[in-house]
């Protein structure tokens, strides 16, 4: 189970169509644009929109403290958007 986490700091469970893992149409949907994957150090990813920050998409508190808590960004680097954190083997 994949979670959604959006800027306003909605949390929804999410799960891929074909019930095992998500396509990139999927994703890009979840973060509305392209994609790119952030390394968690737990065997999870992080799914942000590529460019967030060039489309001045609203900073998601919640997702940058996630990712600054596995060291997977730089100091005084955030995440803007809507995040799809789930686990690597939901993403082919």
């Amino acid at each position: 189970m994949a979670t959604l986490l959006k800027t306003d700091g909605i949390r929804t469970e999410v799960e891929p169509k074909n019930g095992t893992d998500f396509q990139l149409e999927e994703l890009q949907k979840f973060v509305g644009g392209y994609i790119e994957i952030i390394q968690l150090n737990d065997g999870r990813i992080m799914v942000v929109n590529e460019e967030g920050k060039l489309q001045s998409l609203e900073m998601n508190d919640e997702a940058t403290e996630i990712a600054t808590e596995h060291h997977a960004l730089f100091d005084g680097d955030w995440i803007c958007g809507d995040v799809l954190i789930c686990n690597e083997r939901e993403v082919q």
